[in-house]
């Protein structure tokens, strides 16, 4: 069926990175996985659909409002043969809040708990998209591109605030976006608990979409200006040592970890499902990184909920 066609960024076949990985242990896969795949248009719905697809599971696009509950109840009624459902789910539906939240009420009136996934990007990367491959946005009218892009971010708020992972592919490849989504197929959130996600990434090349916390690592001593250290990542011991042995290093975490502590309980009383903490430094191939990694094993020592890491710039070193 028809849907919103525009590649993400292409890159060349590159061997596997930690840019993307589970920090916690999963549990046994649940029976039955139903995702709810929305976003803005020109954010990557298409591309990341045919990767639901190369791995088996049932890709639903394009299917009016109306029929969203009868499609819920042919998902429930034969659990076996929809074992993996990937619904795609968009402004092309109408109202897309109501559509959202008739389709998930319909699923959890069944038993079934829906992992919604939001796909957006920076507005001049959607223009270029759209620009490059000259697809008609859903919106598209007299006002141009931009207009539409702006009415669509405003219409589709609800249900970015309901998701319970946000993507921002403005830099993606395509192998990075497989790599983001396989991660968090296993990060579903629990009742009652939060899925964290923390994303390192460089001030110059922008602050993640998606993210709820930042905090500015900057401040930190630069392994950068260490010729033996400039060409190493802070996934090397060597790198991670230099920052972690900066007395303000350590002290930055105390309070990070005191505030994540007191503040996680509360977003979840107030029932936030996810959580994004994004760790910015200069480049975010060194500090950044290393205290990702820092706040990611704490946060699973403290078994504060499920955990995911993507390191944004690891790939640009």
């Amino acid at each position: 069926m028809a849907s919103e066609d525009v590649p993400l960024r292409t890159a060349a076949a590159a061997p596997a990175t930690r840019s993307a990985r589970p920090a916690s242990r999963r549990g046994p896969r649940r029976p039955q996985h139903v995702v709810i795949l929305t976003g803005l248009s020109g954010a990557g719905k298409t591309a990341a659909a045919k990767l639901f697809e190369d791995i088996g599971y049932t890709v639903v696009d394009n299917l009016p409002g109306e029929l969203l509950p009868s499609l819920a109840e042919l998902v429930s009624s034969d659990r076996e043969r929809f074992a993996k459902v990937a619904i795609v789910l968009d402004v092309r539906a109408g109202d897309a809040p109501v559509a959202l939240a008739a389709m998930r009420g319909a699923l959890e009136g069944r038993g079934i708990r829906p992992q919604v996934v939001f796909l957006e990007a920076r507005d001049e990367v959607l223009i270029r998209r759209f620009s490059e491959t000259r697809h008609r946005h859903p919106l598209g009218d007299r006002r141009g591109i931009a207009s539409s892009v702006a009415a669509e971010r405003r219409l589709l708020e609800p249900v970015r605030e309901e998701a319970d992972v946000i993507l921002d592919t403005s830099d993606l490849s395509l192998r990075e976006l497989r790599e983001r989504i396989f991660t968090e197929l296993g990060n579903a959130p629990e009742p009652d608990r939060l899925a964290v996600q923390l994303i390192s990434f460089g001030y110059k090349f922008g602050i993640p979409l998606e993210a709820d916390l930042v905090f500015d690592v900057r401040f930190m001593t630069n392994p950068y200006y260490v010729p033996e250290l400039r060409q190493l990542s802070g996934l090397t011991e060597a790198v991670r040592r230099y920052v972690l042995e900066q007395p303000i290093a350590r002290r930055f975490l105390e309070h990070v970890e005191a505030f994540l502590e007191f503040a996680i309980p509360a977003y979840v009383a107030e029932g936030k499902s996810r959580l994004t903490i994004a760790i910015g430094c200069t480049g975010g191939y060194h500090r950044s990184i290393v205290i990702a990694e820092e706040l990611a094993a704490w946060l699973t020592e403290r078994d504060l909920g499920s955990v995911a890491v993507f390191h944004r710039e690891l790939e640009r070193g």
